[in-house]
Order: structure tokens, then C-alpha cells, then sequence
């Protein structure tokens, strides 16, 4: 069987189809990688963290090409604490503008899932003591649709 269509992905079909997520940033320093997936990870909010590389990066900054080494880093998530870590994201990251980049879950084995959901509901967050971060001045942009309509 080939990838599923966006059709058949769920894109749209509600709730269920962006219930959980793998947010991706990427960092300069392998170290900071590290730290982000720790903490974001004791602060339940991300289940796990994964981080990646180095890897060559090229992109345009302040009207220049850029080329630098960078960490991918990888959070398994829900929907429902993607604000949240997004905002520990603004305000942990070295970066001024921080990829952070969503992007929908539209399958896995259930154990895993229902264990990721586990890990980052509000009552396990609530118990591990570790401070919540704080909401980012502003508020975070947030896109709630994958595609919007």
C-alpha cells in the first residue's frame, strides 16, 4: 500500500486527524538541542524529544544566503499542548526567529499514541513540578488547520 492521500490523511475530517503532532525547531549547537528536548520533556510537554545531526542548512537571513550547521530537533506531542510548547520554544530558543514547524501524526500503532497521549495530559504535567512556561508577550501565532479553508 502507497502513502495515504490527503483525502484519506483526514486533513479537515475534525479533531481526531491533527490530534497529535511532531514538532520539529532546529538549533545551532548540539547542546542546546539537548536541553530543549530535556526540558521540554520534563515539562510534559512533549511525550519525547529526538534531536538530529548535524545537518548543512541554507536559508536567506538579513538579505544575505546563509549556510551553517545545524541540530534538528524532533518533540512528539498533541494538539492540545502545542501552544504551550511553542511558547517554551520562543522563549527557550537562541534564535530570534525559531523554526517551529507542526506537522500532523495521521497514524501510528495505538499503544504508542495513547502512551504520548498519556504523557502529556494536563494531570501529569500538573504533578511532575515542573513550572509551566510562561505565555510568550504577544501571545503565538498559532495555525489551528493544517491547510486552512
Amino acid at each position: 500500500m502507497g502513502v495515504p492521500s490527503v483525502i484519506m490523511a483526514g486533513y479537515g475530517a475534525g479533531p481526531q486527524a491533527s490530534e497529535y503532532l511532531q514538532v520539529q525547531t532546529t538549533t545551532d549547537s548540539r547542546a542546546e538541542a539537548m536541553e530543549l528536548v530535556r526540558t521540554a520533556v520534563e515539562a510534559r510537554l512533549a511525550a519525547c524529544g529526538q534531536v538530529a545531526g548535524p545537518v548543512a542548512s541554507t536559508y536567506w537571513w538579513n538579505d544575505e544566503v546563509e549556510r551553517s550547521e545545524e541540530w534538528f530537533v524532533f518533540f512528539k506531542t498533541t494538539a492540545g499542548r502545542y501552544e504551550q510548547l511553542a511558547a517554551f520554544l520562543l522563549e527557550r530558543h537562541s534564535y530570534d526567529e525559531p523554526e517551529i514547524i507542526a506537522v500532523p501524526i495521521v497514524g501510528g500503532s495505538a499503544a504508542y499514541l495513547s502512551w504520548l497521549r498519556d504523557e502529556t495530559s494536563e494531570s501529569n504535567a500538573a504533578d511532575n513540578g515542573v513550572p509551566a512556561p510562561r505565555a510568550a508577550e504577544g501571545g503565538v501565532p498559532v495555525a489551528t488547520e493544517p491547510y486552512p479553508d
